[in-house]
Parts: C-alpha cells; sequence; structure tokens
C-alpha cells in the first residue's frame, strides 16, 4: 500500500461524519432543537480524528518529506492551499464548539452560529477532500522511490498507534444507526 492508502480511508470516514453534519442542520433548519449532545461529538471527532489523527499524517509527516522534494509550482500551490484549508477548519471547529457551549447554556442566539459553522464544514470538507485524492495525492507519491514510501507508510502507523480510531468509526456508526451515544 502506498502512503496515500490509510489518508484516502480516513477521507471515508470524515465524509459519513460530514454527512451526519448535514444531516443535523437540515433537523435543525426544520426546527428541531440543536442535539448539542451530537455536535460535541462532531466537534470531538474534527478536532481528533480529522485534525489530530488525519491532518497531522499529512502535515507532520507527508508534507515533512514533499518539503524536502523540489516541488513543481503547482503542487507548491496545492500544498499552501491545504495547509490553509486546515487551518481554516480548525476555526471552524472551534466556533462550533463554543457555539455549542454557549447554546447548551441557553443563549438562544448561538444557534445562528452552529449553523454557520457546521456550513463552512460541510462545504469545506468535500472540496478539501477532493483536491487531495483527484489533483495532489496520486501526482505527489511521484517525487517519492518505493523505499520513501515504506519508510512513510511505516511512520503512518507509528503515529495511528497513537490515535484512536475505533472509538470515532463507532460513534459515526452509532449516529448513522439513529442512536444515541452511552
Amino acid at each position: 500500500m502506498k502512503p496515500i492508502g490509510p489518508l484516502m480511508i480516513e477521507h471515508r470516514l470524515i465524509e459519513r461524519m460530514v454527512k451526519l453534519l448535514e444531516k443535523e442542520l437540515e433537523a435543525v433548519r426544520a426546527g428541531k432543537t440543536v442535539d448539542t449532545a451530537f455536535i460535541s461529538a462532531a466537534v470531538d471527532f474534527f478536532r481528533t480524528y480529522a485534525d489530530k489523527t488525519h491532518h497531522g499524517k499529512e502535515e507532520d509527516i507527508l508534507f515533512r518529506e514533499l518539503g524536502k522534494k523540489p516541488l513543481s509550482t503547482e503542487h507548491k500551490t496545492i500544498m499552501q492551499e491545504l495547509l490553509d484549508e486546515h487551518a481554516y477548519a480548525r476555526k471552524n471547529v472551534k466556533g462550533l464548539s463554543d457555539a455549542n457551549d454557549r447554546h447548551s447554556k441557553g443563549d438562544p442566539r448561538a444557534i445562528d452560529e452552529i449553523k454557520k459553522y457546521a456550513d463552512a464544514l460541510k462545504d469545506l470538507y468535500p472540496k478539501h477532500i477532493g483536491k487531495e485524492d483527484k489533483r495532489f495525492f496520486i501526482p505527489v507519491m511521484d517525487y517519492f522511490d518505493e523505499t520513501e514510501q515504506k519508510r512513510m507508510l511505516e511512520e503512518f502507523n507509528e503515529f495511528d498507534r497513537n490515535m484512536i480510531h475505533e472509538k470515532y468509526r463507532k460513534t459515526v456508526a452509532r449516529y448513522e444507526a439513529g442512536a444515541e451515544l452511552p
């Protein structure tokens, strides 16, 4: 497996959570109350799985190694765009978390902010993932020989040993099934 394999697999789980966030947004827009427990779980998912685990491997390993290569102007530009999008995602996850906290304390104005930040995330991730999967990951593998790719994949695996994939797979599956978290 190439090092981009695990990253692309992680994208599929992130896409599933984005769909759940979109479903929650539709319910709120239809007049239902905000499910603050779900929003908290989504914030945790985006912070830990999408950012620390997934973006962590991209930024701390793949992008670091790409920074040592003579990248084309196009690939340098895309890599910077991806870094900027990661920062934008972090900002919106923080905003979503803060608004959810205020909403759970009774601030009625926080609902509009929850919608705003959730909308930003649901709009960002499909485009971001598409850019990585279709325009970046596959072409940049050409900068690495087989040994470098194998080493990077081993480093990804070591990185993952410190993360909790299973927790987030179960979280997404529970919400997809319509169940409440324990």
